[in-house]
């Protein structure tokens, strides 16, 4: 007991580094539904997903992944079973910044869409990693 009250520096500091190693792990862990770029890439050739946009309108006619569908946000619940009819292909959901795709996940994982997943940061990171990017 002696050892533990004087060298407690010691040992909250091993606690706290042990804590910024393990972070990581928790925190990739939490963001699960999240895919990178190349991953949706992947994704895209190989299972033939299926790209959503889910913004507005006008943020979609400025730039959007190359063959996405457009379903805003609050239109997800009602339009995305007539958009998307085979729930067992992937479906891969983009927003600007990766934010509301989180969001749009749950809805569509609730709707059926089990291999539901977040373009982890959005249109962003599709366009910082060269990929192509629609106008219309």
């Amino acid at each position: 007991m002696k050892f533990l009250t004087d060298n407690w520096m010691l040992i909250s500091i091993a606690i706290a580094s042990g804590g910024m190693l393990v972070w990581p792990l928790i925190a990739g862990s939490m963001n699960a539904g999240a895919l990178n770029a190349s991953g949706a890439v992947q994704l895209i050739n190989r299972e033939k997903a299926v790209v959503v946009d889910i913004c507005e309108p006008a943020e979609f006619g400025a730039g959007h992944v190359t063959g996405a569908k457009n379903i805003p946000l609050a239109d997800l619940e009602a339009k995305l079973p007539g958009v998307v009819r085979n729930k067992a292909l992937p479906l891969i959901l983009v927003c600007a910044s990766g934010a509301r795709s989180g969001r749009a996940v749950a809805i569509a994982k609730k709707l059926g869409y089990e291999q539901a997943q977040s373009l982890s940061g959005g249109l962003k990171a599709w366009k910082d990693a060269n990929l192509p990017v629609e106008k219309t």
